[in-house]
């Protein structure tokens, strides 16, 4: 099957390996190159790097709506278009192209969770279970007929970044079977119900701030959910202190009620640093202060004395 695939960042790279593998005639289009880090000139995304790794040809729109875009798409002429972490819309223009229409890969269980950062909101929200969907895509945000969808358990600990990998792989696997299913012609499509869709916006810096008035939970599930970017953070007189690993402890919900909200009311190197929070005290088990590499909370204690502090301010 001739096949365009619309990829960017690592989420889409298992699901390219998968339809390079099976045989499929590829194009990829992806995003353009972008400034990596300060001074360091352009980085290209991952989905380049592997197709031009493996000699599938490379487009890179600004704007894959835009008329170049549209023609690079007819040139190819695809049988089928599939997207995966694109981030781009497309037209309806694009979406006329494929003789089958065009299929994305989605990181949640629609209709939970449209729009961008669905892996990273599921844990943050401190979600149980999420999963993969593959869906028709259509002109709306993520709002395209179901076609097959997967679900797995989030771990209590586990990261957005941990999650994201497994996702990656199970999102391949479930497209795989939902083209033998669509080259089969036994592929069903289900609208979304209205009524059950939620909507989650892309994450930005500041949502990372650690509010130590919330639950041990809600810290804990904020900690993981913004693991490994932007990272999680909270202040030292007024200096950001990356925070990158807790550890709940229920079994110390009771201790400390008279302490203040953010005080450090352990700070030991050998116990660790203990956090009060609004039902609770919460461990930070790994951070990086300013200035300083990330390391063990318990070595960071070494050479600073932080019992009594109140972080947050």
């Amino acid at each position: 099957m001739r096949i365009a695939f619309l990829g960017t960042p690592e989420f889409a790279l298992p699901s390219l390996a998968m339809l390079k593998a099976e045989g499929h005639e590829l194009e990829v289009f992806t995003q353009p190159d972008r400034p990596k880090d300060r001074g360091h000139g352009l980085a290209m995304p991952p989905v380049k790097v592997f197709a031009l790794e493996n000699g599938i040809p490379v487009f890179q729109f600004e704007r894959i709506r835009g008329e170049e875009g549209v023609s690079a798409l007819r040139d190819f002429a695809p049988d089928l278009m599939v997207t995966a972490a694109f981030g781009q819309i497309l037209s309806a223009e694009n979406l006329a192209v494929p003789k089958y229409g065009c299929i994305n890969v989605h990181g949640s269980l629609l209709p939970k969770y449209r729009g961008a950062a669905p892996i990273q909101w599921a844990v943050v929200d401190g979600e149980k279970t999420t999963g993969v969907t593959t869906m028709m895509t259509d002109i709306g945000l993520d709002t395209g007929d179901i076609l097959l969808k997967a679900e797995t358990a989030i771990g209590e600990d586990e990261t957005a970044g941990e999650l994201y990998e497994r996702l990656a792989v199970l999102g391949a696997d479930l497209l795989k079977e939902t083209i033998c299913r669509l080259e089969e012609g036994t592929l069903l499509r289900t609208p979304q119900d209205e009524e059950m869709a939620t909507r989650c916006g892309v994450i930005k810096k500041y949502m990372a701030e650690i509010d130590f008035g919330a639950s041990c939970c809600r810290v804990h599930d904020l900690v993981r959910g913004m693991n490994p970017a932007p990272t999680a953070f909270t202040k030292l007189n007024g200096q950001a202190v990356k925070v990158y690993k807790t550890v709940k402890h229920p079994e110390l919900a009771g201790e400390f009620t008279e302490a203040s909200v953010g005080e450090c009311v352990i700070a030991d190197s050998r116990k660790g640093l203990f956090v009060k929070c609004a039902d609770g005290v919460i461990e930070i088990a790994e951070l990086q202060f300013a200035g300083s590499k990330r390391m063990e909370t318990k070595a960071a204690l070494n050479s600073r004395k932080l019992l009594g502090a109140v972080l947050g301010v």
